[in-house]
């Protein structure tokens, strides 16, 4: 028989580092480090609604990675910690496979009980959900068979390089045309050390490395005529503070290109087990001409084969240089789970013809060629 309570406060949090990252199984989008500094940095006007279950013999053998909060128009809406401007893909309920049915039970259940002033919810709101995540899908059907309103929709694609053995084996199933281009950036910048790649192994590198970032990121975004993910200081200081953790679990890769002894391009990516993340990345606007994005591309995907690494992820986005490198899409979906009282369906049929507006006004400017 498991045991489902929730989790309120911070020092509740705390206290299930270990748990939590035994559970994640080595992703560092789903570990502790990345949640509670997601906590710690965007928690104003919001409530910890992370559901631990217990077995027997009160181990934890689920986690339900959530957060609770009032909506104008939608009520009291339970989200994914680490949701929002930070963009977490692969979010899931942390539990180890052999216990995901009755985990996603028990959960379910619980679930569908709260109804008490401190527990009850509006919407269940779960954002880029991988398609092929047993876990969670087998909760939204629970949920639906309960009674509950499911809505899904079409997530963002994150895109997956499955890598071969070798780096030459890599670059052979590249086009001809852009594996001429990898060997020649290769040649003429990387081998000579015109180029000169640097990973952070240490604190203080980290600190000169995240500058760098921040300094490009910006540069480039604001070149663009956007104001760049650093121009908020919540995201700025999760990061930063995620990163000399995730340093420490040795799950970090912040590497920088300088070409001819100034910083051309930057990326920060997460370290799994067998897959590297690139999460965050910059460009010096100054020295577009050089393709620096692309001579880093050759430095992080070979690191990470050096590393045996078996697949890099680019994330979420469907810009065209990722299948270029022969990043394959992963689909994902979105999910709004609406309960079966009544305010609650009410505000979701209101949600529903909003949106429907919203998509006959943007079909109607996409036919008269308006953006």
């Amino acid at each position: 028989m498991l045991n489902v309570c929730r989790i309120t406060s911070t020092e509740q949090l705390a206290e299930l580092r270990d748990d939590w990252d035994r559970l994640s199984a080595g992703m560092p989008l789903r570990g502790f480090a990345w949640h509670s500094s997601w906590w710690n940095h965007f928690a104003e006007n919001a409530e910890l609604f992370v559901l631990v279950v217990r077995d027997e013999s009160q181990a934890v053998v689920g986690i339900a990675p959530w957060y609770i909060e009032q909506r104008a128009g939608q009520g009291r809406v339970i989200a994914m910690l680490g949701s929002g401007e930070v963009c977490s893909d692969y979010q899931s309920i942390l539990v180890e496979a052999k216990h995901a049915d009755a985990v996603t039970d028990a959960i379910a259940d619980w679930l569908d009980a709260a109804t008490d002033s401190d527990n009850a919810w509006d919407l269940l709101h779960l954002d880029a959900i991988t398609t092929n995540d047993e876990t969670m899908t087998k909760l939204v059907e629970q949920l639906w068979t309960a009674g509950h309103t499911v809505h899904r929709e079409a997530g963002p694609n994150c895109w997956r390089i499955e890598l071969p053995a070798t780096w030459e084996e890599y670059v052979e199933a590249l086009s001809k045309s852009h594996r001429k281009q990898v060997r020649r950036f290769q040649r003429r910048q990387l081998e000579t050390g015109r180029a000169t790649f640097h990973i952070a192994r240490s604190e203080q590198e980290l600190t000169h490395g995240f500058e760098i970032l921040v300094e490009l990121h910006q540069r480039r975004r604001q070149s663009l005529g956007q104001p760049g993910c650093f121009a908020s200081p919540e995201f700025k200081g999760f990061l930063r503070d995620t990163a000399s953790q995730l340093l420490a679990n040795n799950q970090l890769c912040l590497s920088w290109i300088e070409i001819e002894g100034t910083p051309a391009a930057v990326e920060f990516q997460l370290s799994g087990a067998q897959v590297t993340y690139a999460y965050q990345a910059g460009v010096n606007p100054d020295l577009l001409d050089e393709e620096p994005g692309r001579i880093i591309n050759i430095a992080t995907i070979r690191h990470a084969m050096e590393q045996g690494q078996r697949s890099f992820d680019f994330l979420r986005g469907d810009e065209p240089y990722k299948a270029h490198w022969r990043a394959q899409p992963q689909a994902t979906v979105n999910y709004r789970i609406v309960p079966r009282k009544a305010l609650s369906q009410v505000r979701h049929g209101l949600w529903l013809a909003k949106d429907n507006v919203k998509q006959w006004v943007k079909s109607g400017l996409e036919l008269t060629g308006m953006r």
